[in-house]
């Protein structure tokens, strides 16, 4: 039995199957090229890397939620003048189009890995444009993870979120990797497709392809070999849990008759008009940076106001809670300027990208607002990265003069740490438990070496989650949780203990989250609440709350 980080619960038991090989190319010296070779060497590299990226932008297309973001992401990575800068530096030198991308993403890489923040995050994605746009000038099929002709579990040190994105969950069954963290691309988009997920796993990559495994995303394990009656056995007892969930209607409340809204997490209309045939209340959390995403030009107010009046339509007078524009540090806006940071995780992003450019917050602002009218409803919006009482008052006067409901985010621990005068200028508060767990613990969520301290069951983020939850029962205003965090169902139960008034998760995971609640009284989930805050590790976060539970 081999010991992982869950990531998404579930068991699943079937064959391993392996990301084919990926492109390589000769590190051994060979002649440069010739002068007049040049020219047209780096007009092949930038045809190459065109070619990529309009690949991905076609999938993006035809994607939604979080695997459109992260397709449209990658597509504008391929383009990233970085590493082409540094391609045609190499090709002017003599280098062939191949070494020379591989010799720049590889530079770049290292940097990034040894910076420790958010921006590591971005490795994978960069030395999977690297195998691509290699197998392009080679004239290679583009890699990736091949289409197996049953059932398997996907296996792999780590996978490219472009790879994720693309997966068939009735083909794949399960995802486990030895390197990522809780909520990483791979694991966010394993809880979007609603298949069980471990990461983390150590001795993973001994395990060759063929072999039967057994993967427990609750518990994060992979039994290899395991005995197939007691694996089968497994595999129905968690399907049929799976079953019950999925017969869960609504609304959100405990057995004894508490209610806490459970809401979807969306980003675009499609996504929106698929979480509203769920038993989801509403929207916690759309995600507005997909019309951003991947554009030279920022999209104009009559352009934003039809693309938010596409989700808002689709949940009617339901609860919509819209996120202005969350991008910077691994998210970079071609038209936005982002100055060149050491520590990008820590920079320009969120809220702070309106300081650089003026009018684009409230442009978009004034999108939603039209979007409201045009529709009828009336959203609520929040803003990312806020750490001051400042910076909430400024954000909620310009909110309210356009006929917003105002509130923030609390991504930063300075925010939960003076939730109770934040609250005094805004409406709302939304937990963002990704980032929280991250800057808490100073722990790229990347990071295999960290994904223990990245776990959102880490007692000194539920500690801050419950000093947020305090300030807005003070004041009587609602605090909910829109990160992944909420999707889990016994963290939610911990959640709604600690005085969480609404979850919010992706459209597959809001069964689940809902039967359990349905299961469990109020007063079991304080005492699940209390039991965690009392412990000093994740994992006996975990052990003490589960037991309260039961």
């Amino acid at each position: 039995m081999l010991q992982g980080v869950p990531a998404v619960g579930g068991v699943q038991y079937a064959p391993v199957i392996r990301p084919g090989a990926r492109p390589r190319v000769d590190d051994a010296p060979i002649a440069e090229l010739a002068e007049p070779e040049r020219a047209g060497e780096a007009e092949r590299l930038l045809a190459a890397s065109a070619a990529v990226a309009d690949r991905l932008r076609a999938r993006a297309a035809h994607a939604t939620g979080v695997a459109s973001e992260v397709l449209a992401t990658t597509a504008q990575l391929a383009q990233d003048r970085a590493w082409l800068r540094d391609a045609q530096k190499r090709i002017e030198a003599g280098s062939p189009a191949t070494q020379a991308v591989g010799g720049a993403v590889d530079k770049i890489a290292e940097a990034l890995s040894k910076a420790g923040d958010l921006m590591a995050e971005r490795v994978t994605d960069l030395r999977d444009i690297r195998d691509r746009v290699i197998a392009e000038l080679s004239g290679l099929p583009e890699p990736g993870v091949p289409v197996p002709d049953r059932p398997s579990i996907l296996c792999a040190e780590d996978l490219a979120p472009v790879d994720t994105a693309g997966l068939d969950a009735s083909l794949v069954v399960a995802l486990a990797t030895s390197l990522g963290g809780p909520t990483s691309h791979t694991a966010i988009i394993a809880r979007q497709l609603g298949i069980p997920c471990v990461v983390a796993v150590d001795g993973l990559d001994e395990v060759p392809a063929g072999t039967m495994i057994m993967v427990d995303g609750t518990l994060g394990t992979v039994t290899v070999s395991p005995d197939e009656e007691e694996a089968t056995v497994a595999v129905a007892t968690s399907q049929r849990d799976a079953d019950l969930a999925r017969q869960w209607t609504g609304p959100g409340r405990t057995a004894d008759g508490h209610l806490v809204a459970v809401l979807a997490n969306v980003q675009d209309g499609a996504a929106a008009r698929l979480a509203a045939q769920s038993p989801a209340e509403g929207v916690g959390l759309f995600r507005t940076e997909l019309c951003f995403l991947n554009r030279d030009t920022e999209p104009d107010v009559d352009e934003q106001a039809r693309i938010y009046g596409e989700v808002l339509e689709a949940f009617g007078d339901r609860k919509v809670v819209v996120r202005t524009l969350d991008a910077g540090s691994d998210k970079p806006l071609k038209f936005a300027g982002h100055p060149d940071e050491a520590n990008p995780a820590l920079g320009v992003r969120g809220i702070r990208i309106a300081v650089g450019n003026p009018g684009i917050l409230t442009r978009q602002l004034q999108g939603i607002a039209d979007a409201a009218r045009n529709t009828g409803t009336t959203p609520w919006v929040m803003a990312p990265m806020i750490a001051t009482a400042a910076e909430a008052k400024a954000f909620a006067d310009e909110a309210r003069s356009m006929g917003l409901t105002p509130g923030v985010m609390i991504e930063v621990p300075a925010a939960a740490l003076l939730a109770d005068r934040i609250l005094e200028h805004v409406d709302f508060l939304s937990i963002g438990t990704n980032d929280l767990t991250q800057y808490t613990m100073a722990a790229d969520r990347m990071s295999a070496e960290l994904a223990t301290l990245t776990d959102p069951w880490q007692p000194a983020v539920l500690a801050l989650v419950a000093m947020a939850a305090r300030a807005g029962a003070a004041v009587g205003k609602p605090v909910g949780v829109c990160g992944e965090a909420a999707a889990d169902p016994a963290l939610a139960c911990v959640l709604v203990g600690l005085g969480v008034t609404s979850l919010s998760a992706a459209a597959t995971a809001i069964a689940g989250v809902g039967a359990r609640l349905a299961q469990v009284t109020l007063a079991q989930c304080q005492a699940a609440a209390e039991a965690a805050l009392d412990t000093a590790t994740a994992a006996d976060a975990r052990a003490a709350a589960m037991a309260a539970l039961s």
